[in-house]
């Protein structure tokens, strides 16, 4: 049975099909990992059936973006690759078309921002791309790379908005179907919406009748209100933990394709996207980035919403130690894995060590102390002191308070 897919009716816009996700599929043999699925069982408690994790944080580059770029690369004619590619981008696009234009034997430029995280600057280098950085905002760096490939005649290679580019990302559907046949829901964030579209276009060609679920992180969702309006519209402001998902507006091939396959547009919180790190490293020992953990995340939020047996898509890998750094200690404060607390004491020698013996007693680990004795909100014979503690989770917070004011401590918050 095949899927009701959208028609092409524009004669300036191309859709790929299956056939060119097949063609993909074959371009791809040897060069991107046909990667892991893994099961997960915190996640399959949770939904209440089994859950599979496509793990594209595995593949080269660290994500599923070098499909895409691949496929767009290889499709070009010997004139163009003559004159070399050129692409934008704060970090996975950027290595993907590095290492597919180096194993294509065509000269690749890059531009990133100002401000890129270091290890992605140096990881495009190494793949052999000429990096230049360039504007403070990935705008201004796509508006200069399009800049130089007018000046120059290099193929301008766009991240998600292509016919090629969403066939290579296609494949990622092609091996779900293959590796997990009898599943029932795929969920895969959604950025510009290449990954969905293309994951869309092979699973619903060949299995409509399984769900597809994109994913958004509530600070940078311009699938919603763009699916309302009938058209890709953009977004006044982006800001989100999740790099991979900082686009202001759909592209138009893959919005046409989503709209017409996606079954539905979920958000996700900051707080979520946290959480499903912390799960994904803790639970399955895979490293992911906000944007790769975003299908986590929506299951986390709501379990009960998706029919399994579900397959979620690690899209990718590739994080800052300090982005990983900051995520993980918010995640860990989301899920109660960390408590702030304020207590009124008496200014006596002695109290504050006696509060100290108390929390260990109660297993709770001290991270940091601020010990406040001048405010005008105090009495002269009073001190506040502000905690930050680690603890095992939300019941063993409420047991921290509970012990600290049966001891006789004031909790203010």
């Amino acid at each position: 049975m095949a899927a009701n897919l959208p028609e092409d009716t524009s004669p300036s816009l191309r859709l790929p099909t299956l056939d060119d996700v097949r063609d993909a599929q074959k371009t791809l043999t040897g060069v991107a990992r046909v990667t892991a699925m893994e099961g997960s069982r915190f996640l399959t408690r949770l939904v209440g059936s089994p859950v599979q994790m496509k793990c594209e944080n595995l593949q080269r580059t660290g994500s599923f973006k070098l499909r895409g770029a691949y496929t767009r690369i290889a499709g070009l004619t010997p004139e163009e690759r003559s004159c070399g590619v050129v692409a934008a981008s704060a970090g996975n696009h950027a290595q993907g078309v590095a290492l597919a234009a180096s194993l294509l034997g065509v000269a690749s430029t890059v531009f990133m921002p100002v401000g890129a995280p270091l290890p992605k600057v140096a990881a495009t280098r190494e793949y052999g791309a000429t990096v230049r950085t360039h504007g403070q905002v990935v705008d201004e760096t796509l508006a200069a790379a399009q800049e130089y490939a007018r000046e120059t005649g290099a193929v301008f290679i766009h991240p998600f908005d292509h016919p090629d580019v969403v066939a290579g990302q296609g494949t990622v559907g092609l091996e779900i179907l293959e590796q997990c046949p009898e599943v029932r829901t795929v969920v895969v964030g959604i950025g510009g919406g290449g990954l969905a579209a293309g994951v869309a276009l092979a699973v619903k060609s060949l299995r409509p009748d399984v769900r597809v679920v994109g994913v958004q992180a509530e600070g940078a969702a311009a699938y919603p209100p763009s699916l309302a309006a009938g058209r890709p519209v953009s977004l006044e402001r982006v800001a989100t933990m999740a790099d991979g998902m900082k686009v202001g507006r759909p592209g138009d091939v893959p919005f046409r394709i989503v709209g017409d396959l996606v079954d539905e547009v979920r958000t996700v919180s900051e707080d979520a996207l946290s959480s499903a790190l912390l799960l994904c490293l803790e639970r399955a020992k895979m490293v992911v980035e906000p944007a790769g953990g975003s299908p986590v995340a929506a299951l986390l939020a709501e379990p009960e919403a998706f029919e399994g047996p579900v397959v979620a898509v690690l899209s990718g890998g590739n994080v800052d130690p300090l982005v990983l750094q900051r995520a993980l200690r918010h995640g860990m404060a989301a899920a109660g894995r960390y408590l702030s607390l304020r207590l009124r004491l008496p200014d006596r020698p002695g109290v504050l060590a006696a509060l100290l013996g108390e929390l260990s007693l109660a297993d709770a680990n001290v991270l940091a102390v601020n010990h406040v004795r001048i405010d005008p909100g105090l009495a002269i014979e009073e001190a506040e002191v502000e905690l930050q503690l680690e603890t095992q989770g939300p019941v063993h917070c409420e047991k921290v308070r509970t012990a600290l004011r049966s001891a006789g401590y004031i909790v203010l918050d």
